[in-house]
């Protein structure tokens, strides 16, 4: 029998939306963004310190662009070129506007490619309202941002096979809970031939942020059930662990062996936490697998 990993609490943060974990490699540190505070977050094992950097607009995902202290990032209005400075100010560039389908809209999940191109998808910061108006894009320096797919409500859960062919991209909002899987084309970052690689409906929780190790198995947080679900490469449920918080929001291996699954969470508010007083921590377990290196972005 498989034994159930120890989860271990790294950081109270009390985020109010943590997302878009990524283990940096060089510097041996976690980061992440909390979406409604406007701020990206760092922690550091080897030392326990953990510091911030408030940004002027909400930040969704994040991945590390070449040189010290550099991210790219999705944001409220577009596609920004980040850099940390030893002042504790953050630098803000514009890299790419997007034009929202309308008002109130963000970006959401997002990450590189294998080929080091940063993909993102957009979603209405309403979700009650149900609208289909998220698009998937892609954003390179040479091309600007250019739209791969669209007609998601909450686009979410994106990840890439160890090999960059394939690209998984799920819709988190309660009417559709579902994961599809697209050929993924490594010259032109194109997908193709969408079909679906998980119903989670029938499944305990909505399909939220996701990662992938070095089996080829996807790892994606099961939000409102407080489990982290790992799926082989052929759609099969393998394994279920559990946190102790109702909403994990997105997972990414870390640490020297790339063998921690970091997991951050959301804090609700106006409801009652006392069943969940960790909500918004970011969490570490051992699972037994190890993941792959986060790519950065290559395409200045």
């Amino acid at each position: 029998m498989r034994a159930t990993p120890k989860v271990e609490l790294v950081l109270d943060a009390r985020n109010g939306t943590g997302e878009s974990p990524v283990w940096h490699g060089a510097e041996q540190a976690l980061y992440w963004v909390d979406i409604p505070a406007r701020k990206l977050c760092r922690w550091t094992p080897a030392t326990g310190e953990s510091r911030s950097w408030l940004a002027p607009e909400m930040l969704a995902c994040v991945a590390p662009m070449a040189g010290p202290g550099r991210w790219i990032a999705g944001a409220e209005s577009g596609v920004f070129a980040l850099e940390l400075r030893d002042d504790g100010q953050l630098g803000f560039e514009s890299l790419a506007p997007v034009g929202h389908a309308m008002p109130g809209m963000r970006f959401n999940d997002g990450r590189c490619d294998r080929q080091g191109r940063f993909l993102a998808g957009t979603m209405l910061m309403n979700m009650a309202a149900g609208a289909s108006v998220g698009c998937v894009y892609s954003y390179q320096k040479d091309t600007g941002l250019m739209p791969l797919l669209d007609g998601f409500i909450t686009p979410n859960g994106m990840a890439f096979s160890p090999d960059g062919r394939t690209l998984y991209l799920s819709d988190s909002h309660p009417s559709v809970q579902s994961v599809w899987a697209f050929d993924y084309d490594l010259d032109t970052g194109t997908p193709s031939n969408r079909r679906l690689f998980i119903d989670m409906n029938p499944l305990p929780g909505r399909p939220d942020g996701a990662a992938v190790d070095e089996d080829g198995c996807y790892w994606i947080c099961g939000n409102d059930a407080g489990l982290i679900h790992r799926f082989t490469p052929a759609g099969k449920l393998d394994r279920s662990l559990a946190v102790p918080v109702k909403k994990p929001a997105m997972c990414a291996f870390g640490g020297a062996g790339l063998d921690t699954l970091f997991v951050t969470s959301i804090r609700p508010e106006g409801i009652d936490l006392s069943d969940q007083p960790l909500a918004g921590g970011v969490f570490a377990l051992r699972p037994g697998v190890r993941g792959l290196p986060e790519p950065t972005y290559l395409h200045s």
